[in-house]
């Protein structure tokens, strides 16, 4: 085990340099312009990288268990719940096929990546395939397809090493994409358009723009915690029952399986009756300030996590073929979506946040179009990205027993 100067046990202080990390980031985004072009998400996912390849925090901790366990659940529904359902639809559209375009990249790249590494990677059929359904739909999918094909825990735990590594790096591209001349010339860039247009003057950030000052009562921020407590609580209990009762097992019929993952999955159950919520109850939830504030903070925390696991180190020793294997899946999916997107003249924010969405799922997503300031897509690419949620196991898992087929 790695001696570090926070051990993983040290809850209070790992617990402070999450908050602070994620306060500065925020600090740093909206005060100066060179933050601002590099973003405050990666800012907070870059110092916790740091932090832990200088062995200061561990790699691992059941703090950042919790943040994925309680603080994310909770930052879905903050960050939902002002959203225009009206404007949410007429964007979704557009997204879902880009998103597709995207989920089509990664298969690709995934078929190609195993070509060329099956004979230097072991076991890659079966990490190929966990890999295949990540970058269609996010971890969850890493998680489930593992648990479906069981490679050894070796090769997970050097694979989970690489992921995180190379998805650093995906978002960091993500993030600087949007500031570049080439992207800006070549690709529409409405929502970027219009984050620039709300800047009061040339030293202001959009980042500093997006956020301006809310009146905020304490009835706001009681009305924000405690519906999103709620919400997350009915929507995972409904999500258990779901899944107890509808049989996905082997020899169940293919729209039982279906059923199970769409109503058995908690963060799409939990967007579907968020949405449901404000739909029913618009006029109250408009009065309600400061939900996206507190939704956003706990996803720069969110962020700050994301760094924290990709060791340097262990990655040199373990899998450096891996970081080959993953990056080649990861930029597939983000040129097949540029090309595309170019072609069909798809927006650039609509083209980064899917493929981002595919990669990483729709939390990161939306915390990319929060940190960017775009904020009339944060609603419908947390909708699209749930969508990775579904056809990413089915993706995975077919794509396993064709690599498996071939040895």
């Amino acid at each position: 085990m790695i001696y570090t100067i926070v051990q993983s046990n040290d809850t209070w202080t790992l617990w402070g340099i999450l908050a602070i990390w994620a306060t500065i980031s925020i600090f740093l985004e909206q005060k100066y312009k060179w933050a601002a072009m590099v973003s405050g998400a990666i800012i907070a996912l870059l110092g916790s990288l740091i932090l832990s390849n200088l062995n200061v925090i561990p790699t691992e901790s059941p703090v950042y268990d919790a943040v994925w366990t309680y603080l994310l659940p909770l930052a879905i529904p903050m960050l939902l719940l002002q959203i225009d359902i009206r404007q949410l639809f007429k964007e979704s559209h557009r997204l879902v096929i880009i998103f597709l375009v995207c989920s089509f990249g990664t298969i690709v790249g995934t078929t190609l990546g195993y070509m060329l590494l099956r004979d230097y990677i072991p076991e890659l059929d079966k990490i190929a395939a966990a890999i295949g359904a990540s970058y269609v739909g996010g971890g969850v999918n890493f998680a489930s397809v593992t648990a479906k094909f069981q490679p050894s825990s070796d090769i997970v735990s050097a694979t989970v090493v690489a992921d995180n590594m190379v998805m650093a790096a995906i978002f960091a591209l993500y993030m600087l994409i949007p500031s570049l001349p080439f992207f800006r010339k070549k690709y529409n860039t409405p929502s970027i358009d219009a984050v620039e247009k709300q800047k009061k003057n040339g030293s202001s950030s959009s980042a500093d723009d997006y956020w301006n000052k809310k009146e905020v009562s304490l009835k706001d921020i009681a009305a924000t915690v405690g519906i999103a407590f709620f919400l997350v609580v009915v929507s995972f209990k409904l999500a258990d029952f779901f899944s107890e009762i509808i049989p996905d097992t082997e020899g169940t019929s293919i729209f039982l399986v279906l059923l199970n993952n769409i109503l058995g999955e908690k963060y799409l159950l939990l967007s579907t009756i968020t949405f449901l919520t404000i739909y029913l109850f618009p006029n109250f939830f408009k009065k309600i300030n400061g939900s996206q504030e507190i939704g956003t903070y706990l996803i720069y925390i969110f962020f700050v996590v994301i760094g924290a696991p990709a060791s340097v180190s262990l990655i040199i020793e373990k899998a450096p073929l891996l970081i080959v294997f993953v990056l080649i899946v990861g930029l597939f999916n983000l040129a097949t979506g540029l090309v595309a997107g170019k072609l069909f003249k798809f927006d650039l924010e609509h083209i980064l946040l899917a493929s981002n969405a595919s990669v990483g799922g729709p939390t990161t997503a939306s915390a990319m179009a929060i940190a960017k300031g775009w904020g009339n897509l944060v609603g419908p690419i947390l909708v699209v990205g749930t969508l990775g949620y579904i056809i990413g196991n089915y993706v995975g898992i077919s794509l396993g027993y064709w690599f498996m087929s071939m040895n």
